[in-house]
């Protein structure tokens, strides 16, 4: 029989295992900052290392936040730039996308930033994501000419829901199919 041995965890050897358990999760999810801590908080919590307070924790973590931002494994900047590229190349709307920024625990000004810089690339960005969440979902537009007024309310909602304002989902409703395939075709 193999004799347990009682090892007490210094706050050292923890340091080291968050430091790993950060570059894993880095490596596989290309967190935000906020993720990483919570997902750090969440594995300490299951492991729990008796006579460590949770605040010295806390003071790890950011120790370890900061050493991977200042080696650049992590960037809100670039995560928020990245995340809205991405939305939009899937036809999400510019409230969507601030939504999802923040609920990630971006700071604002980044998302300030970015959210400028896909107005200035373009000024009707929120009509062209609507066009493609049209012809993804085949909705408005994308439908028949027949069954477009009988689904008519339920396409608004739907575009309401993935946070379109009401002027643009009505702006994209109204578009005449020959138009539609025309746009279509340039994007």
């Amino acid at each position: 029989m193999i004799p347990i041995r009682n090892k007490k965890k210094t706050l050292k050897v923890t340091v080291e295992e968050m430091r790993n358990f950060a570059y894993a999760y880095v490596e596989k999810y290309a967190p935000s900052k906020q993720q990483l801590k919570t997902y750090l908080l969440k594995k300490y919590l299951k492991t729990s290392v008796p006579n460590v307070k949770k605040q010295d924790v806390n003071n790890l973590i950011d120790i370890v936040l900061s050493d991977l931002e200042k080696n650049k494994f992590i960037n809100d900047k670039f995560y928020s730039t990245s995340k809205a590229k991405s939305m939009i190349q899937r036809g999400s709307s510019i409230n969507k996308i601030r939504n999802y920024l923040l609920s990630k625990g971006i700071n604002n000004q980044y998302i300030k930033e970015t959210l400028e810089k896909i107005h200035d690339e373009n000024s009707d960005q929120d009509f062209f994501s609507a066009i493609k969440l049209c012809k993804k979902k085949r909705i408005g537009p994308a439908r028949t000419e027949d069954n477009r007024p009988l689904f008519y309310k339920k396409d608004i909602s739907l575009l309401a829901r993935n946070g379109f304002d009401f002027e643009t989902s009505k702006k994209v409703m109204e578009i005449e199919k020959d138009d539609y395939e025309k746009i279509i075709r340039l994007l």
